[in-house]
């Protein structure tokens, strides 16, 4: 399974790209094992802290680590967390929410969007993706408990 991810990870990203992990990067405790895969993984590598992260996974040579993220893609604004979240900075304006904790048990919702590779055939995805697969999901039912007036409902 492994050697897989790696492979379609190497068929995705380019050795200048930024590659977001948003949590769970490895659930194993080699620590040389975690490392060679590390190593293996092209591109910038940047950590959002999952809740099977532990020190040995936080301690590899990340370009940036948190817990949580906002950062624009294009137009596009982003939260990146490893948890899916009811509501976020932007998220009225717009902003993409992009999780992963729940594997393939909850593709997300029109403005939550599950980014596990369990969800993408085992690969990461680009935002391009992420936006048209977020226009088919459903609103999530408690949005308007949480957001009132917002220009997504």
């Amino acid at each position: 399974m492994n050697a897989v991810l790696i492979r379609n990870f190497r068929d995705c990203v380019g050795s200048n790209d930024d590659l977001w992990i948003l949590g769970d990067f490895a659930f194993v405790k080699d620590v040389n094992r975690v490392s060679s895969w590390f190593h293996q993984l092209p591109g910038r590598k940047h950590l959002i802290i999952g809740n099977h992260d532990d020190e040995a996974i936080v301690s590899l040579p990340w370009n940036s680590i948190a817990n949580i993220t906002e950062m624009r893609d294009g137009d596009q604004a982003l939260v990146l967390c490893h948890y899916p979240m009811i509501t976020w900075n932007g998220a009225r304006r717009g902003a993409l929410q992009l999780f992963g904790h729940v594997h393939d048990q909850w593709k997300g919702s029109r403005n939550s969007v599950n980014v596990g590779v369990d969800q993408w055939s085992f690969r990461p995805v680009q935002i391009g993706d992420v936006i048209r697969r977020a226009r088919k999901l459903p609103m999530n039912k408690h949005w308007g408990d949480v957001e009132h007036g917002s220009e997504l409902e």
